[in-house]
C-alpha cells in the first residue's frame, strides 16, 4: 500500500527536485506539492495524505502549527520538518506542534525517506543529539532579537512579528535595528541570514 505524501517547499526548483526524487521511491505517492504557505493546510485537507513534508525556512513558523493542527481532522497525519540547521529551539517548537520527524538538510535523501516511512507508521524520527543538545545560544543577540530574526527569516512582516510576539511595531523595529548593528548587517533580512549562518537562530 502506498504512502500518500504532500511536499511543501517555497522554492520551486527545490520543490520539484524533492518531488522527483521521492516519486522514484517504491510505495511513495506524491499527492500534492505546495510552493506557497497559504495553500499548505487547504491542500492537506483536500488530498488527505499520510505524511506532509514541510520546509522550515519557508513554511514552519507561519504554517507548521496549522499543518500539525490538521491532525485533529486526520489523526494519523505525520508531519516531517526539514531544516538547514535544526536548533534546539526549533526542535522544541516542532515537537510541541505535533511534528513526528525533523530532518537536517545537511543529511542525505535516505534520511528523509526513512523519516517519511517512520512517520507514516506513526513513529517519531528525530536525531537524538537534537533532543539532548543544550538550547542554542543567541551569541551577541538577546532572546527577543533572535526570535525577531527567526520570524524575519520565515518571511514575516514587522506587523506580523509584533502580533506574534505581543509587542508594539515600534519595539520590533528598535530590536531589529539593534540586531542589525550587532551583526553588521545591511538590513533585517541580511541580519536574519547572518544569524542563521552563524547558528544564532
Amino acid at each position: 500500500m502506498s504512502i500518500r505524501i504532500v511536499v511543501a517547499v517555497q522554492h520551486l526548483l527545490i520543490l520539484e527536485a524533492i518531488v522527483e526524487s521521492l516519486e522514484k521511491v517504491a510505495n511513495f505517492n506524491i499527492v500534492g506539492k505546495v510552493a506557497e504557505p497559504k495553500y499548505l493546510v487547504p491542500t492537506t485537507l483536500q488530498v488527505r495524505p499520510e505524511v506532509v513534508v514541510v520546509d522550515a525556512e519557508g513554511f514552519a513558523w507561519e504554517s507548521l502549527p496549522r499543518a500539525a493542527g490538521t491532525r485533529r481532522v486526520s489523526p494519523r497525519l505525520g508531519v516531517i520538518l526539514m531544516a538547514t540547521l535544526p536548533s534546539r529551539g526549533l526542535v522544541d517548537k516542532a515537537l510541541k506542534g505535533g511534528v513526528l520527524g525533523i530532518v537536517s538538510k545537511q543529511t542525505g535523501l535516505r534520511h528523509l525517506i526513512d523519516a517519511i516511512s517512520g512517520a507514516a507508521a506513526g513513529y517519531m524520527i528525530i536525531n537524538p543529539t537534537l533532543l539532548w543538545a543544550p538550547p542554542t545560544k543567541c551569541g551577541p543577540l538577546s532572546e527577543r532579537e533572535a526570535e525577531i530574526l527567526r520570524l524575519t527569516a520565515s518571511g514575516a512582516s514587522v506587523k506580523e512579528i509584533a502580533h506574534d510576539m505581543h509587542l508594539a511595531a515600534g519595539t520590533v523595529r528598535n530590536l531589529t535595528s539593534a540586531a542589525i548593528k550587532k551583526l553588521n548587517a545591511r538590513n533585517r533580512f541580511d541580519a536574519a541570514r547572518i544569524a542563521s549562518e552563524r547558528c544564532l537562530i
